[in-house]
């Protein structure tokens, strides 16, 4: 039997490198040899504090879906043009006696060929944003027509930054706001609005066509419902555990309120495209780089610095 290094939370805010096994590689799988993976700090923040809903949550436990690597051994059903290709993974689950969730935190994984993306022409680096971009897109696309639109993102954090930069792309005068003056350092954007100190709705009085909300956080939306156009439209690009909004202002406006899961099929392509030719800049999101053999400072940096907007962990010495 196989066996790889990969990182395994086996209990709340506990996180570690060891050697776990692998399934044999089927007919229609790839063995990819992992190059760089990211920490995704929502998802992760939650696996490791325990609060994760989600079936796969039981410990011990393998995170990650922000997977690059080349493509080293190839099962009998898998076109031979395959090997040697650098790819995108979003997770796998080629484990024995440890939970993937999402599995793609590991020096070496197998997965169906079916489910990889061919970098053509992405920097590797840049790879591991494929999965974010795509739910940035998603949540876009979930908001309709935004010609001419005027868009509100909240938070800028990477999904954020990639949904002001995708709303950009589609004609949209966007505006976005944090409480984080180091992440709108970052940001790109028609109006850029700090509210660390004085809150939206003192700062403007547009109203806004389409609301994005990529904190996660119900304060942050409720803080800017007193701007939403009539007929407004609100998307939720975060995560909640339940939703908390004022019922009035939504009804005033005759709002809609829309959510976004991950990204839909052909996504990961649409926005590996736009990185290859170069519309949108992902690089400047990389904040940060650490190295797998020292993991557990890699997530102290992840998810408690307020710095980083994103970390890339290397794997290439292990």
């Amino acid at each position: 039997m196989e066996h790889t290094a990969a990182v395994v939370i086996s209990a709340v805010n506990t996180v570690a490198i060891k050697e776990v096994s692998l399934t044999a590689l089927a007919p229609h799988e790839v063995a990819v040899q992992t190059h760089y993976t990211s920490i995704s700090a929502g998802t992760e923040r939650m696996l490791m504090a325990g609060q994760m809903p989600h079936p796969m949550l039981q410990f011990p436990v393998i995170p990650g879906y922000e997977t690059v690597g080349q493509i080293c051994a190839a099962g009998t059903d898998v076109p031979a043009t395959m090997l040697g290709q650098m790819v995108y993974v979003g997770g796998a689950r080629c484990y024995e006696g440890v939970n993937p969730a999402w599995g793609g935190q590991a020096q070496r994984v197998h997965v169906d060929h079916r489910r990889v993306v061919s970098l053509d022409g992405v920097e590797p680096t840049h790879g591991v944003l494929l999965a974010l971009a795509a739910t940035a897109m998603h949540g876009i696309d979930v908001a309709g027509d935004l010609q001419d639109k005027r868009v509100l993102v909240i938070g800028q954090g990477p999904v954020g930054q990639l949904a002001a930069r995708i709303a950009v792309l589609r004609g949209a005068d966007v505006s976005v706001v944090d409480k984080n003056p180091l992440r709108l350092i970052h940001a790109q954007a028609t109006t850029i609005y700090d509210v660390s100190e004085i809150p939206l709705t003192a700062q403007t009085s547009t109203p806004f066509d389409i609301i994005v909300e990529a904190s996660g956080s119900m304060g942050a939306l409720q803080s800017t419902l007193a701007r939403l156009a009539p007929h407004g439209v609100i998307v939720l690009l975060g995560y909640y555990d339940e939703i908390r909004i004022p019922y009035m202002p939504l009804f005033l406006a005759q709002a809609k309120v829309l959510t976004a899961k991950e990204w839909a099929p052909g996504d990961l392509v649409r926005c590996r495209d736009l990185i290859a030719s170069g519309e949108l800049n992902v690089g400047a999101l990389l904040t940060h780089t650490g190295s797998i053999h020292d993991i557990q400072m890699a997530y102290d940096i992840a998810l408690h610095d307020e710095r980083c907007l994103k970390l890339l962990l290397t794997w290439l010495s292990v």
